[in-house]
């Protein structure tokens, strides 16, 4: 009896997770991109070719999910990407500079953005769709400017170094992205923050409500800004590991990680509003999106449904996300009673 009712428990608190309907839709989505896509999707090649889509984007977008579980938004992170890409293709291609100065130029680039829209958000008390929005444009147009004026061009390729290959930017069994080694290690450290470090506990408090967190004493200013300064260094380092691994850089580049990161994040169960998500969530939501992105063109269909199933995803994520909040909120509420 007591085991019953111990496994009804976990049952019950397990589908209040944010990840909950994040597993769900991960599983759904590729029990029919398999039966749809045939034997070349469930293929080593086919799952090399969306795990890789999931592991440049899960790492831009796990610390995008932190700065939105604190109630902010980052739309700058295409801009950055490219901005962190074609500094190191411009310093290490046409400058012939060594690699890894074009690769740390490149990633304090994109954290001194990320830092700036930190810092513009806490100071001016402007809400950060707006702040990051307006860096996004700002940014594009900035490097635009400054490529075609230094190169004559909007594309600068480059030869990295063999290091710099090797780790960022190369395949393991001719067909995996090194990305999805460093995926790894960017969930674990981003786990890491919200699950066992005092900053965790800050980041929902924040999101939940700013006010009451800065009234605990929480340093709010300095949390936000940290995320922000986060979210700009990882939008570089995936703007650097396209960089080396494709030996070439595009100003436009990126541009479509805006949004898809932000669609990653929800569905994979955080919350617009703030205060409500995970890391897992995160990760599963950056395999729903990459399965669909990959598994349109192994069912032989128009790439424009892609795009549909996209968008009926988004709305069912934020759907079922509020759904669990109301339901973990009550679980609390009983456990409480």
């Amino acid at each position: 009896m007591a085991g019953n009712f111990r496994s009804k428990y976990n049952l019950s608190s397990f589908i209040r997770r944010p990840e909950f309907g994040a597993l769900i839709g991960l599983v759904v989505i590729y029990i029919f991109f398999a039966i749809f896509g045939g034997e070349n999707f469930i293929a080593l090649a086919g799952t090399a070719s969306w795990l890789n889509i999931a592991a440049e984007l899960g790492i831009i977008a796990l610390p995008v999910a932190l700065v939105m579980i604190a109630g902010d938004l980052d739309l700058s992170v295409g801009s950055t990407l490219a901005a962190g890409g074609v500094t190191t293709a411009v310093l290490s291609g046409y400058f012939n500079l060594p690699t890894a100065v074009g690769i740390f130029s490149g990633l304090a680039l994109g954290t001194f953005i990320g830092f700036l829209n930190g810092l513009i958000v806490v100071r001016t008390n402007l809400p950060s769709f707006v702040v990051t929005l307006a860096t996004n444009f700002a940014v594009f147009g900035l490097m635009l400017g400054l490529c075609k004026l230094i190169t004559g061009t909007v594309a600068v390729s480059i030869k990295p170094d063999h290091l710099s290959k090797t780790i960022l930017g190369t395949y393991l069994f001719e067909q995996f992205e090194t990305a999805i080694i460093i995926w790894l290690v960017v969930a674990g450290i981003v786990s890491w923050i919200l699950y066992k470090s005092p900053w965790g506990n800050w980041i929902y408090a924040i999101g939940g409500d700013a006010i009451s967190a800065r009234l605990t004493g929480i340093p709010v200013d300095k949390v936000r800004i940290s995320l922000f300064t986060a979210s700009g260094f990882a939008a570089s380092l995936v703007g650097v590991m396209q960089t080396i691994l494709y030996e070439s850089a595009q100003v436009n580049a990126g541009q479509s990680f805006v949004f898809n990161s932000i669609i990653a994040v929800v569905v994979g169960g955080v919350l617009l509003t703030g205060g409500y998500g995970s890391t897992v969530g995160v990760i599963l939501g950056a395999m729903t999106f990459a399965i669909v992105n990959q598994g349109i063109y192994y069912t032989g269909w128009e790439s424009d449904w892609a795009s549909l199933i996209l968008g009926v995803l988004l709305l069912i994520a934020v759907l079922t996300n509020n759904t669990f909040r109301r339901l973990a909120i009550s679980g609390k509420s009983k456990k409480g009673a």
